[in-house]
């Protein structure tokens, strides 16, 4: 046998011997990991999360090879607390929850996306709603009526409103007849619709893409029945996170089939996002420093005021 033909065997050896051993290293993080859990943080109700995931979790269970599989939180400390677990792979934050898993598991969770808004931007904001056909125009209207806010852990719903009245020299609890938690987004629309509010915060793209869009869409509520009485500056996007302690070719897998997913399964991603997003973005977590200075601002806030 010549030199010639040796190396050469010996190349094609080498070269299916590597190929073998990345095939099955590359195989190695669906032994460890045969089922991954996603959860989101409520926003809407159960049945609406279910039939808005449902689809986007076969799309991402067929891309990875392994199940994923949809937990239903029942509120955003849940999504943070099973992270910290390590017993939900991956979260979908607001950016306020985003930091505040970021926080408690010591950098224990990684955003890598975020959603586009339709023009392809990213980043929402925080609106207020009111009644249509209540005179007040302003959030300064509202002195001794009921105000609804969200979880704790919303930037939209409850952190960007905290900071926002500071601003305004608003102690809420002085300032309003009551404040409400409403829990989710959709709790805090119907409880203005229903009168046990008479101004709810809640997130907001545009006109066409809201939460309040997304009730109307299923017949729960009349978007001409509400007015928008605040609007915040831009927030940044909410990220998807994923442990940190995942295999790197599994978090390379996730992204892969998150940036694909438009051209892979369109109907399933515009499923997710009723169809009002052209994709992901990337996203990484200096994205979110003034979040987490938004915190820091509110949470001493709320130790000054004992809540």
């Amino acid at each position: 046998m010549t030199l010639t033909r040796r190396i050469t065997l010996g190349l094609a050896a080498g070269l299916a011997l590597t190929a073998t051993s990345t095939a099955a290293f590359a195989q190695d993080w669906r032994t460890r990991f045969p089922e991954l859990v996603y959860a989101v943080v409520p926003a809407e109700n159960a049945s609406g999360v279910t039939e808005r995931q449902g689809p986007w979790m076969e799309y991402l269970s067929k891309e990875l090879g392994v199940k994923v599989t949809l937990r239903i939180a029942s509120d955003y400390a849940a999504v943070i607390e099973g992270q910290r677990a390590g017993s939900i792979h991956i979260g979908d934050y607001g950016p306020s929850s985003y930091i505040r898993a970021h926080t408690v598991t010591n950098g224990g969770v990684e955003a890598f996306a975020s959603m586009r808004a339709a023009d392809g931007s990213t980043g929402y904001f925080s609106v207020a709603y009111a009644k249509a056909n209540n005179p007040a125009t302003k959030i300064e209207d509202f002195r001794g009526k009921n105000l609804c806010m969200v979880d704790p852990n919303s930037a939209s719903g409850n952190m960007v409103p905290l900071y926002s009245f500071s601003k305004m020299n608003i102690e809420p609890e002085k300032f309003f007849g009551k404040v409400v938690n409403a829990g989710s987004h959709e709790n805090a629309v119907m409880a203005v619709q229903q009168g046990t509010c008479d101004v709810a915060f809640n997130w907001w793209n545009s006109d066409d893409d809201s939460n309040l869009s997304r009730m109307a869409n299923k017949g729960m509520v009349k978007k001409e029945d509400f007015k928008i009485v605040f609007r915040s500056e831009k927030i940044p996007g909410s990220p998807y996170a994923f442990l940190t302690t995942l295999p790197p070719e599994l978090k390379t897998a996730i992204t892969k089939a998150f940036f694909e997913a438009p051209t892979r399964n369109k109907a399933a991603f515009d499923k997710l996002t009723d169809g009002k997003s052209p994709g992901f973005a990337p996203a990484q977590h200096s994205d979110y420093q003034v979040t987490f200075e938004l915190q820091k601002f509110v949470d001493a806030l709320r130790r000054r005021s004992g809540s």
